[in-house]
């Protein structure tokens, strides 16, 4: 998939508030600081389209953006350690779920995870959910530049490994380097293949 155009439509403050133009959508989420902002910068070729900071939990709505004016990237409020009171937190969490359940057009759910260190209890605890809500996701492994190879590799077996203890199979993997930009061609591939058999599903 080439990125033709890319432009930030707005934040919402919940699901009901987002478009209903019916363009299929895929959803990005990860714990604070797993590298989300700029795995879709890499991904969209735009270095300032989603904000990076050195802060976790910036992101407090639901942002769309725009892609090629055929589908939504949607940047969700990270989760894990952000800097929030309960009542924040917990309206980030209700805000979260309502989008991954109601939203008819998500086509997949992108969980981020820091290929660094090892399998979080909020990380598998967030998968398995989305595993028994039935919501289609994939596991995208960031910051492969922060290790030597061999590394990467076992980090990355390790965490599969603790996620096969509760599930029978795990959906497609991409391991990403947003600074040099692994991963990219696989992840647009996998996004422009969904987003044909929906075409596909929508015509028929």
């Amino acid at each position: 998939m080439d990125i033709k155009s890319v432009y930030f439509l707005g934040s919402f403050p919940n699901e009901s508030k987002c478009p209903t133009d019916g363009k299929p959508e895929f959803a990005f989420i990860g714990r604070s600081n797993v590298g989300k902002s700029s795995l879709i910068n890499m991904l969209v070729n735009h270095k300032d389209m989603a904000k990076v900071s050195g802060t976790p939990g910036k992101t407090r709505q639901l942002n769309y953006f725009v892609i090629n004016s055929e589908w939504y990237l949607v940047d969700l409020p990270g989760y894990g350690f952000a800097k929030a009171s309960k009542k924040a937190k917990a309206n980030y969490e209700r805000m979260i779920e309502q989008y991954l359940l109601q939203r008819e057009t998500l086509m997949c759910a992108m969980v981020l995870l820091d290929s660094r260190h090892e399998l979080q209890k909020i990380d598998k605890e967030f998968i398995d959910w989305l595993g028994s809500m039935h919501i289609p996701f994939v596991l995208v492994f960031t910051k492969l530049d922060k290790l030597k190879t061999a590394e990467r590799e076992v980090n990355i077996e390790k965490i599969k490994d603790q996620l096969l203890e509760s599930w029978h199979s795990l959906p497609a993997t991409f391991a990403s380097s947003a600074k040099k930009k692994d991963g990219r061609d696989e992840i647009l591939q996998f996004v422009q293949e969904t987003i044909e058999q929906y075409v596909e599903r929508q015509d028929s």
